[in-house]
Protein backbone atom coordinates (compact mmCIF):
# COMPACT_ATOMS: atom_id res chain seq x y z
CA UNK A 1 0.00 0.00 0.00
CA UNK A 2 3.08 2.24 0.33
CA UNK A 3 1.54 3.77 3.43
CA UNK A 4 1.48 2.16 6.87
CA UNK A 5 -1.88 3.66 7.80
CA UNK A 6 -3.51 2.39 4.59
CA UNK A 7 -1.95 -1.03 5.12
CA UNK A 8 -3.37 -1.19 8.65
CA UNK A 9 -6.78 -0.15 7.36
CA UNK A 10 -6.70 -2.82 4.66
CA UNK A 11 -5.65 -5.45 7.22
CA UNK A 12 -8.54 -4.46 9.49
CA UNK A 13 -11.03 -4.57 6.63
CA UNK A 14 -9.72 -7.95 5.50
CA UNK A 15 -9.98 -9.37 9.02
CA UNK A 16 -13.49 -8.03 9.41
CA UNK A 17 -14.58 -9.45 6.04
CA UNK A 18 -13.02 -12.80 6.91
CA UNK A 19 -14.94 -13.09 10.16
CA UNK A 20 -18.20 -11.92 8.58
CA UNK A 21 -17.84 -14.52 5.81
CA UNK A 22 -16.23 -17.25 7.91
CA UNK A 23 -18.97 -19.66 6.82
CA UNK A 24 -17.59 -19.46 3.25
CA UNK A 25 -14.23 -20.94 4.27
CA UNK A 26 -13.99 -24.40 2.76
CA UNK A 27 -12.71 -27.28 4.85
CA UNK A 28 -9.79 -27.96 2.50
CA UNK A 29 -8.58 -24.32 2.68
CA UNK A 30 -6.22 -22.99 5.31
CA UNK A 31 -7.43 -19.96 7.24
CA UNK A 32 -4.11 -18.16 6.80
CA UNK A 33 -4.14 -18.52 3.01
CA UNK A 34 -7.80 -17.55 2.81
CA UNK A 35 -7.20 -14.46 4.96
CA UNK A 36 -4.19 -13.45 2.85
CA UNK A 37 -6.27 -13.79 -0.30
CA UNK A 38 -8.93 -11.51 1.18
CA UNK A 39 -6.25 -9.00 2.24
CA UNK A 40 -4.67 -8.96 -1.22
CA UNK A 41 -8.05 -8.42 -2.87
CA UNK A 42 -8.90 -5.68 -0.38
CA UNK A 43 -5.58 -3.94 -1.10
CA UNK A 44 -6.18 -4.18 -4.86
CA UNK A 45 -9.66 -2.71 -4.47
CA UNK A 46 -8.30 0.11 -2.33
CA UNK A 47 -5.57 0.95 -4.84
CA UNK A 48 -8.05 0.80 -7.72
CA UNK A 49 -10.37 3.15 -5.83
CA UNK A 50 -7.51 5.55 -5.13
CA UNK A 51 -6.64 5.76 -8.84
CA UNK A 52 -9.97 7.26 -9.87
CA UNK A 53 -8.41 10.70 -9.99
CA UNK A 54 -6.21 9.48 -12.87
CA UNK A 55 -9.28 9.30 -15.06
CA UNK A 56 -10.53 12.84 -14.44
CA UNK A 57 -10.90 14.89 -17.61
CA UNK A 58 -7.88 17.00 -18.51
CA UNK A 59 -9.95 20.14 -18.95
CA UNK A 60 -11.54 21.37 -15.78
CA UNK A 61 -14.57 23.61 -15.81
CA UNK A 62 -13.62 27.24 -16.36
CA UNK A 63 -10.10 26.31 -17.50
CA UNK A 64 -10.39 26.97 -21.22
CA UNK A 65 -8.39 29.39 -23.28
CA UNK A 66 -11.58 31.25 -24.21
CA UNK A 67 -11.83 32.38 -20.58
CA UNK A 68 -8.73 34.46 -21.12
CA UNK A 69 -7.12 32.84 -18.07
CA UNK A 70 -3.61 31.52 -17.92
CA UNK A 71 -3.30 28.01 -19.27
CA UNK A 72 -1.31 25.72 -17.02
CA UNK A 73 -0.59 22.30 -18.55
CA UNK A 74 -0.67 19.28 -16.30
CA UNK A 75 2.58 17.47 -15.79
CA UNK A 76 2.68 13.98 -17.20
CA UNK A 77 5.03 11.27 -16.06
CA UNK A 78 7.67 10.17 -18.50
CA UNK A 79 6.90 6.50 -19.16
CA UNK A 80 10.05 5.81 -21.09
CA UNK A 81 12.43 3.33 -19.56
CA UNK A 82 15.61 4.74 -18.09
CA UNK A 83 18.47 3.05 -19.98
CA UNK A 84 20.72 2.66 -16.95
CA UNK A 85 17.95 1.00 -14.91
CA UNK A 86 17.06 -1.27 -17.83
CA UNK A 87 20.69 -2.32 -18.18
CA UNK A 88 20.99 -2.89 -14.44
CA UNK A 89 17.88 -5.12 -14.42
CA UNK A 90 19.23 -7.10 -17.39
CA UNK A 91 22.57 -7.59 -15.63
CA UNK A 92 20.79 -8.79 -12.49
CA UNK A 93 18.65 -11.24 -14.48
CA UNK A 94 21.71 -12.57 -16.31
CA UNK A 95 23.70 -12.96 -13.09
CA UNK A 96 20.87 -14.81 -11.33
CA UNK A 97 20.37 -17.01 -14.39
CA UNK A 98 24.08 -17.91 -14.49
CA UNK A 99 24.12 -18.62 -10.75
CA UNK A 100 21.01 -20.79 -11.06
CA UNK A 101 22.53 -22.72 -13.97
CA UNK A 102 25.69 -23.30 -11.93
CA UNK A 103 23.75 -25.09 -9.18
CA UNK A 104 23.80 -28.90 -9.24
CA UNK A 105 20.45 -30.35 -10.32
CA UNK A 106 19.44 -31.59 -6.86
CA UNK A 107 19.84 -28.10 -5.41
CA UNK A 108 18.39 -26.25 -8.41
CA UNK A 109 15.19 -28.32 -8.27
CA UNK A 110 14.57 -27.53 -4.62
CA UNK A 111 15.54 -23.87 -5.02
CA UNK A 112 13.17 -23.35 -7.95
CA UNK A 113 10.26 -25.16 -6.32
CA UNK A 114 10.63 -23.37 -2.97
CA UNK A 115 11.93 -19.88 -3.81
CA UNK A 116 10.59 -19.36 -7.33
CA UNK A 117 7.39 -21.40 -7.40
CA UNK A 118 6.71 -20.84 -3.65
CA UNK A 119 5.77 -24.43 -2.85
CA UNK A 120 5.73 -25.44 0.79
CA UNK A 121 8.40 -27.75 2.19
CA UNK A 122 5.91 -30.63 2.27
CA UNK A 123 4.75 -29.99 -1.31
CA UNK A 124 8.36 -29.82 -2.49
CA UNK A 125 9.22 -33.05 -0.72
CA UNK A 126 6.21 -34.79 -2.23
CA UNK A 127 6.96 -33.42 -5.72
CA UNK A 128 10.58 -34.56 -5.65
CA UNK A 129 9.92 -37.76 -3.72
CA UNK A 130 12.39 -36.91 -0.95
CA UNK A 131 12.08 -36.31 2.79
CA UNK A 132 11.28 -32.96 4.37
CA UNK A 133 14.71 -32.74 6.07
CA UNK A 134 16.33 -33.34 2.67
CA UNK A 135 14.35 -30.46 1.18
CA UNK A 136 15.47 -28.15 3.99
CA UNK A 137 19.11 -29.21 3.70
CA UNK A 138 19.19 -28.89 -0.09
CA UNK A 139 17.46 -25.50 0.02
CA UNK A 140 19.95 -24.22 2.59
CA UNK A 141 22.88 -25.40 0.48
CA UNK A 142 21.33 -23.99 -2.70
CA UNK A 143 20.88 -20.58 -1.10
CA UNK A 144 24.47 -20.61 0.14
CA UNK A 145 25.75 -21.46 -3.33
CA UNK A 146 23.55 -18.80 -4.94
CA UNK A 147 24.88 -16.23 -2.48
CA UNK A 148 28.43 -17.35 -3.21
CA UNK A 149 27.88 -16.99 -6.96
CA UNK A 150 26.12 -13.63 -6.69
CA UNK A 151 28.29 -11.91 -4.06
CA UNK A 152 31.14 -11.02 -6.46
CA UNK A 153 28.66 -9.72 -9.02
CA UNK A 154 26.68 -7.49 -6.70
CA UNK A 155 29.25 -6.67 -4.09
CA UNK A 156 28.65 -4.78 -0.89
CA UNK A 157 26.39 -2.15 -2.49
CA UNK A 158 23.74 -4.76 -3.27
CA UNK A 159 24.09 -6.51 0.05
CA UNK A 160 23.51 -3.15 1.76
CA UNK A 161 20.38 -2.59 -0.35
CA UNK A 162 19.02 -6.00 0.54
CA UNK A 163 19.70 -5.42 4.24
CA UNK A 164 17.87 -2.09 4.13
CA UNK A 165 15.02 -3.66 2.17
CA UNK A 166 14.64 -6.33 4.84
CA UNK A 167 14.59 -3.64 7.53
CA UNK A 168 18.03 -4.37 8.90
CA UNK A 169 20.98 -2.09 9.32
CA UNK A 170 23.64 -2.69 6.68
CA UNK A 171 26.70 -4.32 8.22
Amino acid sequence: MRNEADAEEVAQEATLKAFVHLDQLREDDRFKGWLLLIAVNEAKMRRRKDRRHLYDPLEEEGDTESDGGDFMPRQFADWREIPSESLERKEVRDAVKRALEALPDIYREVFVLRDVDHLTVAETAKTLGISIPSVKTRLFRARLQMREHLAPVFGRRWLDRIAVWKGKKPW
